[in-house]
């Protein structure tokens, strides 16, 4: 390790300071090249991610590798529109000048990756830095150090070496290259990293995102299809044993509906996982013995009412689920990230949304009820970075809706334009004209100032209702079609020359 990066940072920036990433053309083909990687290097990703985390085959591809992909995918789609000049309103007095947004790359950015979700969490972020035309350095994660290896061996093969670099390390290494000033931070994790990422930042005054986590509450109401419910709420649940930030952290439910609950659970997951889930292939691993044994802690919480298996020699927990849990069991007070889903009973929806609200705010709401007014409710009356409902996690795979986090659950946004967004500076531009007339209206805010003069701006800048409504470029086109036929028609008759009209115009 160096005993600074700032050789490596200056390289970058010079880099980016002559313009190499910004060409559209360039950052279409490093997008490319980063979707090849993706493409022709799955195997070997997916061998690294099961080494990590003991991840199934369909949970690498379907949750990792082709979620990068098809970020991909939408980023080559739309950049060309997205990277346009955006044009804005303005008021009468610079009527015929133009204003715009330009957004234009910020600079060498920062991404730090996390250990659950080593690819997509890491890539899906690049994705982003490249298609808003920055230059990079990729922390991975070194919690799962085969995938670290594999990106840093990989990346280089596929990316512009001068203008991506991978850097693997531990806290050190990290500790070392948040001293260096970059002009943007990505970085995915727990909270209490966030704050200290946040300190970082705030030495050089550099923006960042922080994606964080927090405790992810659901909702289950007495009058949803149980059956369909536990399905998908198991699934979000156990994906990646639980070692996903949107997971339903813990459930809300009357007692009555938390037995229902527990009876259809069981049988679910023995279709899920089968008699024994210590034997399934779809069911991964704790990522290490230190979040094995907080884990194993967790589950002295209420009483067990699933699972409740630990092999620690195999960093392996069961599928679990703990019943009649109070709000000052252990298992309340912290993310739990591992396959044990808490169960904690209110009376009705009036204490759940109280419940919700006496707590930081979540990553993600879920809600399972067929009752729109209740769905309204915890909509209107609670605060999180995003709220599903009747399902989990799916809401990820939506691109067209932002991923990001709220109070202690994180700030930013990214996924789809949002990361396009998120990498890009939004500069305002205005561009004058010299035209005489205009110019004489824009004389009266030179001095001397005068009360007549200052009345007449205030007339001039007043914000108004856009006069003319909303309409798209082909009814434009269309009326002005009409407006052109007319036109001609009447030249026609003045003209006393119709017969040489077509029959309809006649």
């Amino acid at each position: 390790m160096p005993s600074s990066y700032t050789e490596v940072i200056d390289k970058l920036q010079t880099k980016f300071k002559q313009g190499v990433t910004k060409p559209l053309d360039y950052r279409t083909q490093q997008l490319k090249a980063l979707y090849r990687l993706c493409k022709e290097n799955e195997d070997v990703l997916v061998k690294a991610m099961r080494d990590d985390l003991n991840k199934p085959y369909f949970e690498s591809v379907i949750c990792e590798i082709e979620f990068v992909r098809n970020d991909i995918r939408g980023m080559l789609i739309n950049l060309e529109k997205w990277a346009q000049q955006e044009y804005t309103s303005k008021h009468i007095l610079l009527t015929f000048d133009s204003s715009y947004i330009q957004r234009e790359p910020y600079g060498v950015v920062l991404i730090i990756g996390t250990w659950n979700y080593p690819i997509q969490m890491t890539l899906s972020p690049l994705v982003g830095a490249i298609a808003a035309g920055n230059a990079a350095v990729v922390k991975p994660s070194e919690i799962s150090p085969a995938t670290a290896r594999v990106l840093e061996e990989l990346l280089p093969l596929y990316l512009d070496k001068d203008c991506y670099k991978v850097i693997n390390g531990g806290v050190v290494e990290t500790t070392e290259l948040l001293k260096e000033k970059f002009d943007y931070i990505f970085y995915t994790g727990c909270s209490s990293v966030g704050k200290i990422i946040r300190d970082a930042a705030n030495e050089h005054l550099t923006p960042c995102t922080l994606e964080l986590g927090g405790k992810s509450p659901l909702f289950l109401d007495n009058e949803v299809d149980i059956e369909v419910a536990c399905r998908r709420i198991l699934w979000g649940k156990f994906i990646n044993s639980g070692q996903t930030c949107v997971a339903p952290d813990y459930i809300l439910c009357t007692e009555e509906r938390q037995e229902e609950f527990i009876q259809v659970a069981k049988t679910i997951l023995k279709e899920f996982f089968g008699e024994n889930p210590h034997n399934s292939g779809d069911l991964a691993r704790i990522v290490n013995k230190k979040h094995f044994k907080r884990l194993h802690k967790l589950m002295a919480s209420g009483s067990v009412a699933i699972g409740g298996v630990c092999v620690e020699e195999e960093l392996y927990i069961s599928p679990t689920v703990l019943i009649n849990v109070k709000a000052s069991d252990t298992v309340m007070q912290e993310e739990i990230f591992g396959p044990i889903l808490p169960i904690v009973p209110i009376a009705d929806v009036d204490e759940a949304i109280r419940f919700i609200n006496d707590r930081d705010k979540p990553l993600c709401l879920y809600v399972f009820s067929n009752n729109k007014n209740v769905v309204k409710q915890f909509l209107n009356n609670t605060s999180s970075g995003s709220c599903c409902v009747n399902d989990t996690v799916v809401h990820l795979s939506v691109d067209s809706l932002p991923f990001g986090g709220v109070g202690g659950s994180g700030m930013g946004r990214y996924h789809g334009k949002f990361s396009f967004d998120t990498f890009s500076h939004k500069k305002a531009v205005l561009i004058r004209n010299f035209i005489p007339l205009l110019e004489k209206l824009g004389a009266l805010r030179y001095p001397p100032y005068t009360d007549k003069n200052m009345e007449k701006l205030l007339v001039l800048m007043k914000k108004r209702s856009n006069f003319f409504p909303k309409i798209s470029y082909y009814t434009l086109v269309f009326l002005l079609g009409i407006i052109t036929a007319v036109v001609v028609r009447l030249t026609f008759v003045a003209s006393g020359l119709t017969k040489y009209l077509p029959h309809p115009f006649q």
